[in-house]
């Protein structure tokens, strides 16, 4: 009689199970992926970097792990003294306004222009000379307009008589000061032909240069002095009318600013 064969439990193979620890290690890096992939794609970004945070925070990585942004996530223990100092912005001093008070070789010069325009204006007042002469502070410089009806006989370059008083009191207020001085002559359109003048270029040089050697009699630096005349060319208003020319007849001075 041939006997039973009994297979007891523990005499079966044993089946090695250890490979399921790393296969769920799989899954959930891979469940991760996923949820890291979905997040990039969503419309909410605010939410998407939470969720990687969250990510961050469980699996314990600096940098593999990005912001929908771009940026990495933070980590401040790892950044040493040096780092933290390369993000520091540095301070930004403004520079001083050369037209303020930081400058004061510019505004001391300023305000001597401003005090000679007062005392210019000043005597230009007391004396009723408004009609004949005018100031303008000009971008260049400060300008003083005389009318040839004060200054010049018409055609001539001689300095009128009664005018030598007034250009000697502005000659004086002059050396108060020691900026560069322009003088411009300037003619209307009407033609003129003599022995002297064959043209208001002439005209109008001569008279600025009589203007320029008075200054000099007066002992203003003549290094300081220049002149120039424009002629007919440089009008102030059309030469249409008798009051219009008379405007175009003029002489300038010009202190020029440093």
């Amino acid at each position: 009689m041939a006997k039973k064969r009994h297979h007891d439990s523990h005499d079966e193979e044993h089946v090695d199970e250890s490979w399921l620890l790393p296969y769920a290690d799989l899954l959930t890096l891979l469940l991760a992926l996923f949820i890291v992939l979905f997040s990039m794609r969503a419309e909410d970004s605010e939410k998407s970097n939470e969720m990687l945070e969250s990510l961050f925070k469980a699996f314990n990585s600096v940098t593999i792990f990005e912001s929908s942004s771009g940026g990495q996530l933070p980590d401040n223990s790892t950044l040493t003294d040096k780092d933290a100092e390369k993000d520091v912005v540095p301070e930004v001093k403004p520079k001083p306004d050369t037209e303020t008070e930081d400058n004061p070789l510019i505004n001391e010069d300023e305000k001597k222009l401003q005090d000679l325009m007062a005392k210019l204006q000043q005597y230009i007042n007391q004396n009723k000379l408004n009609a004949s002469i005018s100031l303008t502070d000009a971008e260049e410089g400060i300008k003083i307009t005389l009318k040839e009806s004060i200054s010049f006989d018409s055609g001539s370059d001689q300095l009128k008589g009664g005018f030598i008083p007034v250009l000697s009191k502005i000659s004086g207020l002059l050396k108060t000061v020691d900026h560069s001085i322009i003088i411009e002559g300037h003619t209307d359109n009407q033609p003129i032909s003599s022995s002297r003048f064959p043209s208001n270029w002439e005209l109008s040089g001569a008279r600025a240069a009589s203007v320029l050697h008075f200054f000099q009699t007066r002992n203003i630096d003549p290094n300081r002095l220049s002149y120039t005349g424009y002629g007919e060319f440089k009008p102030l208003k059309p030469n249409n009318t008798s009051e219009n020319r008379a405007t175009n007849r003029r002489v300038n001075i010009i202190i020029l600013r440093k």
